[in-house]
Protein backbone atom coordinates (compact mmCIF):
# COMPACT_ATOMS: atom_id res chain seq x y z
CA UNK A 1 0.00 0.00 0.00
CA UNK A 2 1.42 3.13 -1.16
CA UNK A 3 1.47 6.13 1.46
CA UNK A 4 3.23 8.82 -0.43
CA UNK A 5 2.56 11.80 -1.71
CA UNK A 6 1.45 10.89 -5.54
CA UNK A 7 3.00 13.93 -7.85
CA UNK A 8 3.84 13.70 -11.63
CA UNK A 9 3.53 10.11 -11.15
CA UNK A 10 6.35 9.92 -9.02
CA UNK A 11 5.50 8.27 -5.27
CA UNK A 12 7.30 11.25 -3.41
CA UNK A 13 8.06 12.24 0.50
CA UNK A 14 6.02 15.44 2.11
CA UNK A 15 9.21 18.08 1.57
CA UNK A 16 8.76 18.78 5.14
CA UNK A 17 9.09 15.19 5.58
CA UNK A 18 6.18 15.34 7.88
CA UNK A 19 3.64 12.07 8.28
CA UNK A 20 0.09 11.49 9.90
CA UNK A 21 -1.73 8.48 10.73
CA UNK A 22 -4.83 6.60 9.46
CA UNK A 23 -6.71 5.12 11.97
CA UNK A 24 -9.43 2.61 11.67
CA UNK A 25 -12.34 3.89 13.56
CA UNK A 26 -13.90 0.68 14.35
CA UNK A 27 -10.82 -1.21 15.94
CA UNK A 28 -8.95 2.58 17.18
CA UNK A 29 -5.98 0.82 15.07
CA UNK A 30 -3.57 2.37 13.21
CA UNK A 31 -3.39 1.32 9.96
CA UNK A 32 -1.17 3.47 7.70
CA UNK A 33 1.31 6.23 7.75
CA UNK A 34 0.47 8.68 5.53
CA UNK A 35 2.74 11.80 4.17
CA UNK A 36 1.47 15.10 5.26
CA UNK A 37 1.39 17.12 2.03
CA UNK A 38 1.53 21.26 2.88
CA UNK A 39 1.90 24.22 0.71
CA UNK A 40 5.55 23.18 -0.99
CA UNK A 41 3.61 20.18 -2.05
CA UNK A 42 1.32 21.54 -3.17
CA UNK A 43 3.05 23.34 -5.22
CA UNK A 44 4.77 20.91 -7.14
CA UNK A 45 1.52 19.11 -7.45
CA UNK A 46 -0.03 22.21 -8.53
CA UNK A 47 3.26 22.78 -11.02
CA UNK A 48 3.19 19.08 -12.40
CA UNK A 49 -0.82 19.35 -13.79
CA UNK A 50 0.17 23.08 -15.01
CA UNK A 51 2.94 21.31 -17.13
CA UNK A 52 0.82 19.08 -18.13
CA UNK A 53 -1.94 20.87 -19.21
CA UNK A 54 0.09 23.09 -21.61
CA UNK A 55 2.06 20.10 -22.93
CA UNK A 56 1.90 19.37 -26.37
CA UNK A 57 1.54 15.50 -25.40
CA UNK A 58 -1.36 16.52 -22.95
CA UNK A 59 -3.08 18.95 -25.86
CA UNK A 60 -2.86 16.88 -28.80
CA UNK A 61 -4.07 14.16 -27.20
CA UNK A 62 -7.19 12.60 -28.86
CA UNK A 63 -10.16 12.68 -26.73
CA UNK A 64 -11.17 9.82 -27.50
CA UNK A 65 -7.77 8.47 -25.75
CA UNK A 66 -8.51 9.69 -22.56
CA UNK A 67 -12.06 8.11 -22.57
CA UNK A 68 -10.37 4.81 -23.31
CA UNK A 69 -7.73 6.08 -20.37
CA UNK A 70 -10.53 6.55 -18.08
CA UNK A 71 -12.49 3.06 -19.39
CA UNK A 72 -9.48 1.21 -18.40
CA UNK A 73 -9.17 3.05 -15.10
CA UNK A 74 -12.38 1.63 -14.73
CA UNK A 75 -11.60 -1.50 -15.72
CA UNK A 76 -8.48 -1.77 -13.33
CA UNK A 77 -10.76 -0.57 -10.66
CA UNK A 78 -13.00 -3.04 -10.85
CA UNK A 79 -10.45 -5.64 -11.04
CA UNK A 80 -9.59 -4.28 -7.18
CA UNK A 81 -12.71 -4.06 -6.41
CA UNK A 82 -12.78 -6.40 -3.15
CA UNK A 83 -9.40 -5.43 -2.37
CA UNK A 84 -10.05 -1.03 -2.17
CA UNK A 85 -13.45 -2.10 -0.50
CA UNK A 86 -12.04 -3.76 2.49
CA UNK A 87 -9.49 -0.30 2.65
CA UNK A 88 -12.41 2.22 2.37
CA UNK A 89 -14.28 -0.05 5.37
CA UNK A 90 -10.99 -0.20 7.36
CA UNK A 91 -10.73 3.53 7.10
CA UNK A 92 -13.87 5.13 7.07
CA UNK A 93 -15.59 2.65 9.41
CA UNK A 94 -19.04 1.79 6.96
CA UNK A 95 -20.15 -1.33 6.21
CA UNK A 96 -18.43 -3.65 3.70
CA UNK A 97 -21.04 -4.15 1.68
CA UNK A 98 -21.76 -0.29 1.30
CA UNK A 99 -18.32 -0.04 0.28
CA UNK A 100 -18.38 -2.73 -2.41
CA UNK A 101 -21.39 -0.33 -3.28
CA UNK A 102 -19.32 2.75 -3.28
CA UNK A 103 -16.55 1.30 -5.84
CA UNK A 104 -18.84 -0.23 -7.91
CA UNK A 105 -20.61 3.28 -8.48
CA UNK A 106 -16.87 4.80 -9.19
CA UNK A 107 -16.08 2.24 -11.74
CA UNK A 108 -19.53 3.35 -13.48
CA UNK A 109 -18.42 7.34 -13.38
CA UNK A 110 -15.56 6.35 -14.83
CA UNK A 111 -16.98 4.46 -17.82
CA UNK A 112 -19.81 6.99 -17.76
CA UNK A 113 -17.39 10.05 -18.29
CA UNK A 114 -14.50 8.07 -20.71
CA UNK A 115 -17.92 7.86 -23.08
CA UNK A 116 -18.11 11.64 -22.71
CA UNK A 117 -14.62 12.43 -23.51
CA UNK A 118 -15.10 12.53 -27.53
CA UNK A 119 -18.67 14.43 -27.62
CA UNK A 120 -17.75 17.71 -26.03
CA UNK A 121 -18.55 19.87 -29.08
CA UNK A 122 -19.48 23.62 -29.52
CA UNK A 123 -22.09 25.15 -31.93
CA UNK A 124 -22.39 26.92 -35.03
CA UNK A 125 -24.21 30.30 -34.61
CA UNK A 126 -26.78 32.19 -36.62
CA UNK A 127 -26.04 35.14 -35.88
CA UNK A 128 -26.06 38.76 -38.32
CA UNK A 129 -23.91 39.79 -41.23
CA UNK A 130 -21.38 38.57 -43.25
CA UNK A 131 -19.96 36.24 -40.70
CA UNK A 132 -19.39 32.74 -39.83
CA UNK A 133 -19.40 31.96 -35.61
CA UNK A 134 -18.88 28.95 -33.47
CA UNK A 135 -17.91 27.80 -30.56
CA UNK A 136 -15.47 26.23 -28.59
CA UNK A 137 -15.76 24.21 -25.56
CA UNK A 138 -12.16 23.95 -24.01
CA UNK A 139 -11.23 22.88 -21.08
CA UNK A 140 -10.75 25.01 -17.90
CA UNK A 141 -7.07 24.15 -16.42
CA UNK A 142 -5.64 22.80 -13.29
CA UNK A 143 -8.76 21.50 -11.00
CA UNK A 144 -8.15 21.30 -7.33
CA UNK A 145 -10.17 18.37 -6.40
CA UNK A 146 -11.02 18.60 -2.53
CA UNK A 147 -13.57 15.96 -1.14
CA UNK A 148 -15.02 14.73 2.27
CA UNK A 149 -13.72 11.60 4.75
CA UNK A 150 -17.63 10.10 3.86
CA UNK A 151 -17.39 8.48 0.63
CA UNK A 152 -13.62 9.02 -0.19
CA UNK A 153 -12.96 7.36 -3.38
CA UNK A 154 -16.73 7.71 -4.56
CA UNK A 155 -17.47 11.35 -4.64
CA UNK A 156 -13.63 11.67 -5.81
CA UNK A 157 -14.29 10.00 -8.80
CA UNK A 158 -17.58 12.78 -9.04
CA UNK A 159 -14.76 15.16 -9.93
CA UNK A 160 -11.87 13.66 -11.66
CA UNK A 161 -13.25 11.59 -13.71
CA UNK A 162 -15.36 14.40 -15.61
CA UNK A 163 -12.21 16.88 -15.25
CA UNK A 164 -9.97 14.41 -16.98
CA UNK A 165 -12.72 14.06 -19.70
CA UNK A 166 -12.90 17.82 -20.50
CA UNK A 167 -9.49 17.90 -20.93
CA UNK A 168 -8.25 19.32 -17.34
CA UNK A 169 -5.50 17.86 -15.19
CA UNK A 170 -6.09 17.39 -11.43
CA UNK A 171 -5.08 17.79 -8.40
CA UNK A 172 -6.64 15.70 -5.57
CA UNK A 173 -6.91 16.61 -2.24
CA UNK A 174 -8.20 14.09 0.16
CA UNK A 175 -9.47 13.99 3.79
CA UNK A 176 -6.88 13.04 6.70
CA UNK A 177 -9.02 10.59 8.34
CA UNK A 178 -9.29 8.59 4.75
CA UNK A 179 -6.65 8.74 2.23
CA UNK A 180 -5.88 5.60 1.45
CA UNK A 181 -8.10 4.71 -1.33
CA UNK A 182 -7.10 8.12 -3.31
CA UNK A 183 -3.64 6.87 -3.18
CA UNK A 184 -4.99 3.40 -4.62
CA UNK A 185 -6.18 5.41 -7.41
CA UNK A 186 -3.61 6.93 -7.96
CA UNK A 187 -1.68 3.16 -8.57
CA UNK A 188 -4.59 2.88 -11.02
CA UNK A 189 -4.37 5.93 -12.61
CA UNK A 190 -0.65 5.19 -13.23
CA UNK A 191 -1.20 1.47 -14.61
CA UNK A 192 -4.34 3.28 -17.34
CA UNK A 193 -1.79 5.49 -18.52
CA UNK A 194 -2.27 9.06 -17.91
CA UNK A 195 1.01 11.13 -18.37
CA UNK A 196 2.87 12.77 -15.47
CA UNK A 197 0.81 15.39 -13.88
CA UNK A 198 -2.55 14.67 -15.33
CA UNK A 199 -3.34 13.17 -12.04
CA UNK A 200 -1.92 14.05 -8.84
CA UNK A 201 -2.37 13.28 -4.65
CA UNK A 202 -1.91 15.43 -2.06
CA UNK A 203 -3.19 13.77 1.37
CA UNK A 204 -2.58 16.60 4.17
CA UNK A 205 -5.21 19.21 6.34
CA UNK A 206 -7.87 21.25 4.91
CA UNK A 207 -6.05 24.16 7.06
CA UNK A 208 -2.91 23.63 5.07
CA UNK A 209 -3.25 21.48 2.15
CA UNK A 210 -6.71 22.55 1.12
CA UNK A 211 -6.21 26.09 1.80
CA UNK A 212 -2.60 26.38 -0.10
CA UNK A 213 -4.67 24.55 -2.96
CA UNK A 214 -7.85 26.79 -3.10
CA UNK A 215 -5.30 30.10 -2.63
CA UNK A 216 -2.85 28.98 -5.19
CA UNK A 217 -2.68 31.25 -8.55
CA UNK A 218 -1.87 28.19 -10.80
CA UNK A 219 -4.83 26.72 -10.01
CA UNK A 220 -8.60 27.77 -12.30
CA UNK A 221 -11.08 25.52 -10.51
CA UNK A 222 -12.11 23.85 -7.29
CA UNK A 223 -14.33 21.60 -6.41
CA UNK A 224 -15.53 20.95 -3.54
CA UNK A 225 -17.84 18.50 -0.84
CA UNK A 226 -17.87 19.42 2.63
CA UNK A 227 -19.52 21.86 5.15
CA UNK A 228 -21.58 24.93 3.98
CA UNK A 229 -18.80 26.51 6.78
CA UNK A 230 -15.92 25.84 4.79
CA UNK A 231 -17.57 26.35 1.50
CA UNK A 232 -18.32 29.75 2.75
CA UNK A 233 -14.45 29.87 3.90
CA UNK A 234 -13.72 28.53 0.49
CA UNK A 235 -15.61 31.04 -1.81
CA UNK A 236 -14.15 34.19 0.76
CA UNK A 237 -10.19 32.54 0.05
CA UNK A 238 -10.87 31.77 -4.44
CA UNK A 239 -11.82 35.48 -4.40
CA UNK A 240 -8.49 37.03 -4.87
CA UNK A 241 -7.20 34.68 -8.00
CA UNK A 242 -11.29 34.68 -9.27
CA UNK A 243 -11.43 31.19 -9.31
CA UNK A 244 -14.48 29.10 -10.88
CA UNK A 245 -16.03 26.70 -8.02
CA UNK A 246 -18.51 23.83 -8.08
CA UNK A 247 -19.70 23.55 -4.33
CA UNK A 248 -21.50 20.31 -2.54
CA UNK A 249 -22.63 21.55 0.88
CA UNK A 250 -24.46 20.32 3.90
CA UNK A 251 -27.66 19.15 4.34
CA UNK A 252 -30.62 18.81 6.81
CA UNK A 253 -33.08 16.52 3.93
CA UNK A 254 -36.83 16.07 4.63
CA UNK A 255 -38.23 12.60 4.15
CA UNK A 256 -42.04 12.95 3.68
CA UNK A 257 -44.37 10.22 4.41
CA UNK A 258 -47.45 11.26 3.35
CA UNK A 259 -51.09 9.10 4.70
CA UNK A 260 -51.30 7.44 1.61
CA UNK A 261 -48.35 5.58 1.36
CA UNK A 262 -47.03 2.51 1.03
CA UNK A 263 -46.10 2.63 4.68
CA UNK A 264 -44.01 -0.18 5.33
CA UNK A 265 -42.08 0.79 2.15
CA UNK A 266 -41.73 4.23 3.48
CA UNK A 267 -40.67 3.35 6.70
CA UNK A 268 -37.75 1.15 5.44
CA UNK A 269 -36.81 4.06 2.67
CA UNK A 270 -36.55 6.25 5.89
CA UNK A 271 -34.29 3.83 7.59
CA UNK A 272 -32.34 3.43 4.53
CA UNK A 273 -32.46 7.59 4.03
CA UNK A 274 -30.96 8.23 7.79
CA UNK A 275 -29.24 5.21 8.87
CA UNK A 276 -27.17 4.27 5.44
CA UNK A 277 -24.02 4.71 5.98
CA UNK A 278 -23.97 5.65 10.07
CA UNK A 279 -25.88 8.64 8.41
CA UNK A 280 -22.75 10.19 7.37
CA UNK A 281 -23.99 11.54 4.18
CA UNK A 282 -24.91 14.83 2.76
CA UNK A 283 -27.92 14.22 1.19
CA UNK A 284 -28.96 12.09 4.67
CA UNK A 285 -33.07 12.17 5.27
CA UNK A 286 -32.15 13.21 8.68
CA UNK A 287 -35.61 15.18 8.94
CA UNK A 288 -38.74 12.51 9.05
CA UNK A 289 -42.09 14.46 8.27
CA UNK A 290 -45.20 12.45 8.59
CA UNK A 291 -48.66 12.93 7.84
CA UNK A 292 -50.33 13.45 11.17
CA UNK A 293 -53.14 10.67 10.30
CA UNK A 294 -50.12 8.05 10.04
CA UNK A 295 -47.32 9.12 12.62
CA UNK A 296 -48.20 6.82 15.76
CA UNK A 297 -47.73 3.74 12.87
CA UNK A 298 -44.91 5.06 11.15
CA UNK A 299 -43.06 5.72 14.37
CA UNK A 300 -43.97 2.39 15.63
CA UNK A 301 -42.01 0.27 12.83
CA UNK A 302 -39.23 2.66 12.38
CA UNK A 303 -38.64 2.06 15.96
CA UNK A 304 -38.83 -1.19 16.20
CA UNK A 305 -36.21 -1.32 12.93
CA UNK A 306 -33.62 1.13 14.68
CA UNK A 307 -33.24 -1.25 17.45
CA UNK A 308 -32.63 -4.26 15.37
CA UNK A 309 -29.34 -1.95 13.61
CA UNK A 310 -26.92 -3.59 16.28
CA UNK A 311 -23.72 -1.67 15.57
CA UNK A 312 -20.85 -4.18 15.25
CA UNK A 313 -17.52 -4.90 12.64
CA UNK A 314 -18.28 -3.32 9.53
CA UNK A 315 -16.48 -6.58 7.89
CA UNK A 316 -18.76 -8.93 9.34
CA UNK A 317 -21.56 -9.46 7.11
CA UNK A 318 -24.20 -9.12 9.19
CA UNK A 319 -23.07 -5.97 10.86
CA UNK A 320 -25.92 -3.20 9.81
CA UNK A 321 -24.10 -0.16 11.76
CA UNK A 322 -20.60 0.49 11.51
CA UNK A 323 -18.62 3.37 13.28
CA UNK A 324 -18.26 6.68 13.12
CA UNK A 325 -15.26 7.97 11.39
CA UNK A 326 -14.03 9.27 14.29
CA UNK A 327 -13.88 9.76 18.01
CA UNK A 328 -13.73 13.87 16.93
CA UNK A 329 -17.07 13.30 14.90
CA UNK A 330 -18.34 10.47 17.22
CA UNK A 331 -18.42 13.25 20.17
CA UNK A 332 -19.96 15.64 18.02
CA UNK A 333 -22.64 13.71 17.03
CA UNK A 334 -23.08 12.84 20.29
CA UNK A 335 -22.83 16.74 21.88
CA UNK A 336 -26.65 16.68 19.15
CA UNK A 337 -28.04 13.49 21.02
CA UNK A 338 -27.62 15.38 24.27
CA UNK A 339 -29.35 18.51 22.89
CA UNK A 340 -32.02 16.13 21.74
CA UNK A 341 -32.44 14.77 24.96
CA UNK A 342 -33.16 17.98 26.18
CA UNK A 343 -35.48 19.15 23.29
CA UNK A 344 -37.50 16.45 21.81
CA UNK A 345 -38.70 12.50 23.06
CA UNK A 346 -36.25 9.76 22.71
CA UNK A 347 -38.16 6.64 21.18
CA UNK A 348 -34.92 4.31 19.83
CA UNK A 349 -30.88 4.61 20.99
CA UNK A 350 -29.18 7.76 22.47
CA UNK A 351 -25.77 6.15 23.22
CA UNK A 352 -22.29 5.82 22.21
CA UNK A 353 -21.22 2.39 22.07
CA UNK A 354 -18.00 0.39 21.31
CA UNK A 355 -17.33 -3.13 20.25
CA UNK A 356 -15.43 -5.05 22.31
CA UNK A 357 -13.81 -2.19 24.53
CA UNK A 358 -13.01 -0.79 21.34
CA UNK A 359 -14.00 1.49 18.01
CA UNK A 360 -16.48 4.89 17.91
CA UNK A 361 -19.62 3.18 17.37
CA UNK A 362 -23.60 5.58 17.94
CA UNK A 363 -26.38 3.74 18.03
CA UNK A 364 -29.51 4.47 15.59
CA UNK A 365 -31.40 7.16 17.31
CA UNK A 366 -34.83 8.19 16.89
CA UNK A 367 -36.35 11.44 17.77
CA UNK A 368 -39.73 12.14 18.20
CA UNK A 369 -42.12 14.89 18.87
CA UNK A 370 -39.00 17.32 17.35
CA UNK A 371 -40.12 20.57 15.40
CA UNK A 372 -38.19 23.48 13.92
CA UNK A 373 -35.66 25.50 16.23
CA UNK A 374 -34.45 22.44 17.82
CA UNK A 375 -30.53 21.99 17.20
CA UNK A 376 -31.18 18.57 16.31
CA UNK A 377 -33.80 19.86 13.05
CA UNK A 378 -32.06 23.15 11.96
CA UNK A 379 -28.09 21.88 12.09
CA UNK A 380 -26.63 19.18 10.15
CA UNK A 381 -25.94 16.43 12.67
CA UNK A 382 -23.83 13.95 9.95
CA UNK A 383 -24.46 11.01 12.04
CA UNK A 384 -27.07 8.28 12.89
CA UNK A 385 -29.38 10.60 13.99
CA UNK A 386 -32.99 11.36 12.89
CA UNK A 387 -35.78 13.91 13.74
CA UNK A 388 -39.50 12.84 13.50
CA UNK A 389 -41.97 15.70 12.91
CA UNK A 390 -45.35 15.87 12.07
CA UNK A 391 -48.24 17.77 9.98
CA UNK A 392 -51.41 17.93 7.98
CA UNK A 393 -52.22 18.72 4.54
CA UNK A 394 -49.93 19.29 1.80
CA UNK A 395 -48.92 22.80 2.13
CA UNK A 396 -48.11 22.34 5.64
CA UNK A 397 -45.55 19.39 4.74
CA UNK A 398 -44.32 21.35 1.94
CA UNK A 399 -43.88 24.73 4.23
CA UNK A 400 -42.05 22.19 7.21
CA UNK A 401 -40.05 20.47 3.95
CA UNK A 402 -38.74 23.78 2.90
CA UNK A 403 -38.05 25.49 6.79
CA UNK A 404 -34.63 25.10 5.74
CA UNK A 405 -31.59 26.90 4.83
CA UNK A 406 -30.49 24.03 3.17
CA UNK A 407 -31.61 22.36 -0.21
CA UNK A 408 -29.89 19.33 -1.41
CA UNK A 409 -32.48 16.30 -1.43
CA UNK A 410 -35.79 15.21 -0.24
CA UNK A 411 -37.95 12.20 -0.41
CA UNK A 412 -41.73 11.78 -1.00
CA UNK A 413 -43.62 8.69 -0.40
CA UNK A 414 -47.38 8.72 -1.70
CA UNK A 415 -49.44 6.88 -3.91
CA UNK A 416 -50.52 9.79 -5.57
CA UNK A 417 -48.07 10.06 -8.85
CA UNK A 418 -50.00 13.76 -9.39
CA UNK A 419 -49.72 14.59 -5.83
CA UNK A 420 -45.98 13.33 -5.87
CA UNK A 421 -44.73 15.41 -8.80
CA UNK A 422 -46.38 18.47 -7.59
CA UNK A 423 -44.53 18.40 -4.19
CA UNK A 424 -41.23 17.71 -5.83
CA UNK A 425 -41.47 20.98 -8.25
CA UNK A 426 -42.26 23.20 -4.91
CA UNK A 427 -39.19 21.27 -2.98
CA UNK A 428 -36.18 23.74 -2.64
CA UNK A 429 -33.65 21.09 -3.45
CA UNK A 430 -31.59 19.64 -5.92
CA UNK A 431 -32.60 15.79 -5.66
CA UNK A 432 -35.74 14.54 -5.11
CA UNK A 433 -36.66 10.83 -4.68
CA UNK A 434 -40.10 9.55 -5.09
CA UNK A 435 -41.05 6.66 -3.50
CA UNK A 436 -37.50 5.78 -3.08
CA UNK A 437 -34.21 7.05 -1.50
CA UNK A 438 -30.12 7.52 -1.60
CA UNK A 439 -30.35 6.64 -5.36
CA UNK A 440 -27.39 7.87 -7.67
CA UNK A 441 -26.02 7.22 -11.04
CA UNK A 442 -23.39 8.67 -13.10
CA UNK A 443 -26.55 10.02 -15.60
CA UNK A 444 -28.18 12.19 -12.82
CA UNK A 445 -26.50 15.47 -11.46
CA UNK A 446 -26.22 15.50 -8.00
CA UNK A 447 -25.90 18.96 -6.08
CA UNK A 448 -27.92 21.91 -3.91
CA UNK A 449 -29.83 24.65 -4.10
CA UNK A 450 -29.43 27.59 -0.85
CA UNK A 451 -26.96 26.52 1.60
CA UNK A 452 -26.13 23.33 0.10
CA UNK A 453 -24.17 24.85 -2.44
CA UNK A 454 -23.96 25.21 -6.41
CA UNK A 455 -22.67 23.71 -9.47
CA UNK A 456 -23.41 20.05 -10.28
CA UNK A 457 -21.64 16.96 -9.99
CA UNK A 458 -22.46 13.62 -12.07
CA UNK A 459 -24.56 14.05 -15.13
CA UNK A 460 -24.13 15.90 -18.40
CA UNK A 461 -24.20 19.24 -16.29
CA UNK A 462 -21.02 18.47 -14.67
CA UNK A 463 -18.93 18.47 -17.24
CA UNK A 464 -19.94 22.18 -17.53
CA UNK A 465 -18.27 23.03 -14.25
CA UNK A 466 -14.98 22.15 -15.89
CA UNK A 467 -15.77 23.87 -20.03
CA UNK A 468 -14.92 27.65 -20.91
CA UNK A 469 -17.05 28.37 -24.02
CA UNK A 470 -14.93 30.38 -26.70
CA UNK A 471 -16.81 31.94 -29.07
CA UNK A 472 -15.20 32.51 -32.92
CA UNK A 473 -16.36 34.68 -35.72
CA UNK A 474 -14.94 34.47 -39.21
CA UNK A 475 -15.75 37.53 -41.40
CA UNK A 476 -16.54 36.01 -44.93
Amino acid sequence: MKTDLFINNDWVAAASGDRFPVVNPATEDVIADVAKGGPDDVDAAVDAARTCFESDEWRSLNPRDRGHMLAKAADLLAGRRGEIAELETRQNGKLLFESKIDISISVETLRYYGGWADKITGDTLPVSGPFFAYTLREPVGVVGAIVPWNFPLNIATWKYAPALAAGCTVVLKPASETPLTALAMAEVMLEAGFPPGAFNVVPGGGSTAGTALVKHPGVDKISFTGSTEIGKQIMREAADTVKRLTLELGGKSPNIVFADADLKAAVKGAQNGIFYGKGEVCAAGSRLLVEASVHDEVVEQLVERAKRLEPGDPLVRETRLGAIVSKSQQETVMSYVEAGKREATLVAGGNARDVNGKGYFVEATVFDDAKPGMKIVDEEIFGPVLAVMTFDGVDEGIALANETMYGLAAGIWTKDIKKAHRVAQRIRAGTVWINTYNMYDPAAPFGGYKASGYGRDLGRESLDGFLETKSVWVAL
